[in-house]
């Protein structure tokens, strides 16, 4: 779904549509996959916590979600101004970068988890 792009991030492809939720979200099984796969090494995640994605110019954290389809990122309608819904490449913060964005947005990690 991922693959290396830069120092600071993966990238993968995604349908991005609407949604009325409030957090953005993708299928449960593919965020834990996600995120043991490409943050696992690290321990510093639990596969429940959220994965950061850059998607236009702005860092959002994306949870699991077993409603959302597969290979769909679901996001607010305040996300992004894009002509949605429609295929996007999305990308996906490194370890190092996602810890950082999450602690910028309240996050304490803390013996091999995040919590908010």
């Amino acid at each position: 779904m991922f693959g290396p792009f830069s120092t600071s991030y993966y990238l993968g492809r995604l349908y991005v549509e609407p949604s009325d939720r409030d957090v953005p979200a993708i299928q449960r099984t593919e965020h834990e996959q996600v995120n043991e796969q490409l943050y696992g090494d690290d321990g510093l995640f639990r596969v429940d916590a959220p994965l950061v994605m850059k998607l236009d110019s702005g860092h959002i954290p994306v949870l699991g979600d077993e409603e959302v389809p597969s290979g769909t990122l679901a996001v607010p309608d305040s996300v992004t101004d894009d002509d949605l819904p429609r295929e996007r490449d999305v990308l996906l913060a490194k370890p190092d970068r996602a810890a950082e964005l999450l602690r910028y947005s309240g996050y304490r990690f803390g013996d091999d988890e995040a919590v908010a």
